[in-house]
């Protein structure tokens, strides 16, 4: 699922790179060629995304025990450095263009191509954030998120060009493309850093971790305590530990047979989970 919709991110993205190239070439406007370049990430990025993907679902090898979840990080790392790369191009036409602001003489039907852009990036932005979220994949959600904030620069651009019309004062076109490409900035250093985060091993958030706890406190039958919860998120898959104190007087057949329980419902719950669990006596319970 996630490859399918990786893939049709290129085409989206090369769709909507063009239609603001064009809405650039007929405005002159240096916000709108701002937004242009940065769709140019969008297409990169699609198209690593994708690969990242493909790679991420190969099962694990002798090589990669774990197997090559974390592909999807790296692509969106790589993401975020591009997105930094666009916001630099950004920067360097407007403060080019500060001294002699311009927009050519046909900026409507421009701006409303720019629109028509923005709203099959919006379209495509939301589609791809809830199958990145159902399907857990940093790649898919990192691309969601820079695509709405991709949207929100082309609303900023074209309520900019519309206000320098208005005005006359064009400078304000050179000015929010500075604007545009703060908020680049900052979009890719958010990207980069959660993607660290999970390159890291970082802990997952605060919702997972309680329906994980939900479950191994529903499955544990006669097991006594758990404690010692560490889980992390790779790619789409989570891993992770904890000790399960049992009576000292169960067998070992028994307790086998209850963290197969609780191994199966968090598998059934997180498809592809992988958990280790360490047994201890009650003379381990902690208070």
């Amino acid at each position: 699922m996630s490859r399918k919709f990786a893939f049709w991110s290129i085409p989206v993205a090369l769709l909507v790179f063009l239609l603001k190239l064009l809405a650039w070439k007929m405005t002159g406007s240096v916000a709108l060629l701002s937004d242009a370049l940065e769709s140019t990430v969008n297409v990169i990025a699609a198209g690593l995304a994708f690969y990242a993907i493909r790679l991420a679902e190969k099962p694990a090898d002798a090589r990669h025990p774990f197997g090559h979840t974390k592909a999807e990080y790296l692509s969106a790392v790589a993401e975020g450095v591009m997105i930094l790369i666009a916001a630099g191009l950004v920067l360097r036409e407007a403060i080019t263009a500060l001294p002699n602001p311009h927009i050519e003489d046909a900026p409507m039907l421009g701006i409303g191509i720019n629109i028509i852009a923005a709203i099959v990036n919006g379209i495509w932005a939301y589609t791809l954030l809830r199958v990145g979220r159902r399907n857990r994949s940093p790649a898919l959600q990192a691309s969601a998120r820079h695509i709405f904030t991709d949207v929100l620069t082309s609303a900023g651009v074209v309520v900019g060009v519309i206000l320098a019309l208005a005005t006359g004062w064009l400078i304000l076109d050179p000015i929010l493309a500075i604007l545009v490409a703060l908020n680049i900035l900052r979009e890719g250093w958010h990207v980069i850093s959660e993607s660290v985060d999970g390159l890291m091993d970082a802990s997952i958030d605060d919702e997972t971790r309680a329906e994980v706890e939900s479950i191994i406190q529903r499955e544990m039958g006669e097991a006594l305590q758990f404690h010692d919860l560490r889980v992390r998120l790779s790619g789409a898959v989570l891993f992770g530990e904890f000790h399960l104190v049992v009576a000292k007087e169960m067998s070992v057949g028994q307790a086998h047979d209850i963290c197969d329980g609780i191994e199966k419902s968090l598998e059934t719950k997180f498809p592809g989970s992988a958990f280790t669990i360490h047994l201890e006596p009650d003379t381990e319970l902690k208070a």
